[in-house]
């Protein structure tokens, strides 16, 4: 349920409202939007129902949720949320695209890839430290080396760092080194791990599952709303059909779908949804023309050499070519590039 407050509704009102709802065992969140305040009651519907909130000073209405995600959706708040990332924002009217390699291998090849993807127009470098591998004997990253180069390549680039969160004990080395937790397809219904990411302090880059659909993806964002953290992005990454010609199907679709549906910003990796890096500027275009807020991107200096994901990165040159043709592509929907 969410309870709209009037213009004129004074701090004192709101202030009693939100105790009164604590009061009753119930969490208050609230949402400051431009015209009006909000704010969203989280507990037992028996419970909720049982209060005239109506009746309260400052009330204009209320309204019930009918979504079951409750605070990522637009019932709870109508304006798009911004997601800061470093001095980077997520979901305003530029264009971000992240890029980097799949998998920090060594200091120079990523120093090399972060220098390049900058000065082409990146604005995030996105590096793997912990690498989820189907097999356990293939090359499973480099750990908190990995993020230590990543935060060197951050201080010579100016560019914030994602990489990808597996484990909840890797929490405080994530706190320490990057500046957006990103939690890959596998571990989008990892309910516990979400959880943990109520209380990080940074943004998180939520992937949706390959299997996940989209009331599921966003009920996945819920879980990390509702332990406190709001700065959440949300990435589609492709989803698996019966087609074999990609290594997923791009579901484009969705990216529309999620935005009349929730708030927050959502990016499209098109490396990991088609395996192919062919593909990669046509469905980049396409992500832009259907208006989502950015790219996630795998670059690598010698893709025919990489440790991960090798045939889906792409060549420096073929990066900068992609940012060449992307930037009318952006402009001609309105958006900063």
């Amino acid at each position: 349920m969410i309870i709209i407050l009037k213009p004129s509704a004074t701090e004192e009102q709101r202030q009693h409202i939100i105790e009164k709802i604590e009061s009753l065992g119930l969490r208050p969140n609230v949402s400051v939007g431009v015209k009006r305040t909000v704010i969203g009651v989280i507990g037992p519907e028996d419970v909720v129902r049982s209060v005239p909130l109506e009746a309260f000073a400052g009330v204009e209405k209320v309204v019930p949720i009918l979504q079951p995600f409750k605070l990522v959706g637009r019932e709870f708040k109508e304006e798009d949320s911004v997601v800061q990332v470093g001095d980077v924002r997520i979901g305003g009217r530029k264009f971000v695209v992240g890029a980097g390699p799949c998998a920090v291998e060594n200091r120079e090849m990523l120093l090399e890839t972060a220098s390049f993807v900058a000065s082409c127009g990146a604005a995030v470098l996105r590096g793997g430290a912990f690498k989820p591998r189907s097999s356990p004997y293939s090359f499973q990253g480099l750990g908190e080396e990995a993020l230590k180069y990543l935060a060197e390549a951050r201080e010579k680039t100016g560019l914030p760092i994602v990489t990808e969160l597996m484990d909840p004990r890797d929490i405080p080395l994530i706190e320490k080194y990057a500046d957006m937790a990103q939690i890959g397809m596998r571990n989008m219904s990892n309910f516990a791990l979400l959880r943990e990411l109520g209380g990080l302090s940074k943004p998180v880059l939520l992937k949706r599952g390959n299997m996940a659909t989209i009331k599921e993806f966003l009920m996945s964002a819920e879980y990390i709303a509702t332990n406190g953290n709001f700065n959440v992005v949300l990435c589609e990454r492709g989803i698996r059909t019966f087609e074999t010609t990609t290594r997923n199907t791009q579901d484009l679709s969705a990216v529309p779908v999620i935005k009349q549906l929730s708030h927050l910003p959502v990016i499209v990796d098109p490396s990991h949804a088609t395996g192919r890096r062919d593909l990669i500027e046509p469905l980049s275009k396409a992500a832009a023309a259907v208006g989502a807020d950015g790219l996630l991107v795998e670059v690598h200096p010698s893709p025919e050499t990489a440790m991960s994901d090798g045939p889906q990165s792409l060549t420096m040159p073929q990066f900068a070519q992609l940012m060449k043709n992307l930037a009318p592509v952006a402009r001609a929907v309105g958006r900063e590039f």
